[in-house]
């Protein structure tokens, strides 16, 4: 069901929606033209560090914790517009757990298996976070766009199998061990500027790009104040709106510049110590989020 936002907030109908379902779209939150100007500055950021000398390939820092070293990132994620549909799920105090872009390049195999988000971060079975998936280009069943399994969420964590396959997008290939029928998913077709929103124990997963364009989304993994790192010794976000009233996670302010010194140096941190949830229980290499030295 296609529902309409309130104001830029989410009515009554779209809140039961995401706790009936464990989802909820398409959002509207930027126009066609800002949408392709996001792209256009990321495409370009692409270009002009493709080959840097950075400690990290620059896939790493797009597919994790993107907003640590790139301040389109960090402006997507605290946009008041996404922030404002956000709050209905979460409430008032926001932070930025991580923020990712997530591309298929045209005519590819790559895949995203169907799991369950929460399996890997630490954060046990917990409400207090939404995913927020923001389509840069057209999200269409031929570009690979994601499916839901309505309902999944009411389960608990289920058992997953590491696939590490060459053509699956997430860190090991993980993939949730349970059959998931074609008849049981619901695809979740975004044009750009439109988002949506999934609880992290919504079953979910995409297929191939088989169109002629990129497929570029930007997930958002936003917390509030309640959830807590069950798994690693330490955990950082980046505070979105509100207050933290829990000190749970240990606070960083958004870059000033595309992987300034500093934002570097704080991402190699934050990326070895979330590593020990991340990475866990891992029997292969993982090396979106493999442990390196913290920094000094």
């Amino acid at each position: 069901m296609r529902l309409s936002q309130s104001n830029g907030h989410l009515s009554p109908e779209h809140a039961e929606q995401y706790w009936r379902d464990g989802y909820v779209f398409p959002l509207t939150v930027f126009s066609p033209d800002e949408a392709a100007g996001y792209r256009t500055e990321l495409e370009a950021i692409e270009c002009d560090w493709l080959t840097a000398d950075l400690p990290q390939p620059l896939n790493t820092y797009k597919r994790v914790n993107a907003h640590c070293v790139l301040p389109l990132a960090a402006r997507l994620a605290q946009d008041p517009r996404v922030l404002d549909v956000v709050e209905n799920i979460l409430g008032p105090d926001l932070m930025i757990w991580s923020a990712e872009f997530f591309i298929k390049e045209p005519r590819t195999n790559h895949i995203v298996g169907m799991h369950q988000d929460l399996t890997y971060w630490g954060l046990g079975e917990t409400s207090d976070q939404v995913t927020a998936w923001i389509a840069l280009s057209p999200a269409t069943v031929a570009s690979g766009c994601m499916d839901f399994v309505a309902g999944s969420h009411k389960n608990p964590i289920l058992p997953h199998n590491d696939t590490f396959s060459d053509n699956n997008l997430l860190s090991r290939g993980q993939e949730v061990a349970v059959e998931v029928a074609d008849s049981d998913k619901t695809h979740i077709e975004l044009q750009p500027g439109q988002m949506s929103l999934h609880h992290g124990l919504t079953i979910h997963g995409s297929g191939p790009n088989t169109s002629d364009d990129r497929r570029i989304g930007f997930a958002i993994r936003y917390l509030n104040p309640n959830a807590r790192q069950q798994v690693a010794e330490r955990d950082y976000a980046m505070m979105a709106r509100g207050v933290d009233f829990s000190g749970n996670f240990i606070h960083y302010m958004p870059p000033v510049a595309n992987f300034s010194p500093e934002s570097v140096k704080l991402y190699e941190k934050i990326r070895a110590d979330q590593a020990k949830a991340l990475a866990q229980g891992a029997a292969g290499d993982v090396s979106l989020y493999a442990k390196a030295a913290a920094a000094p």
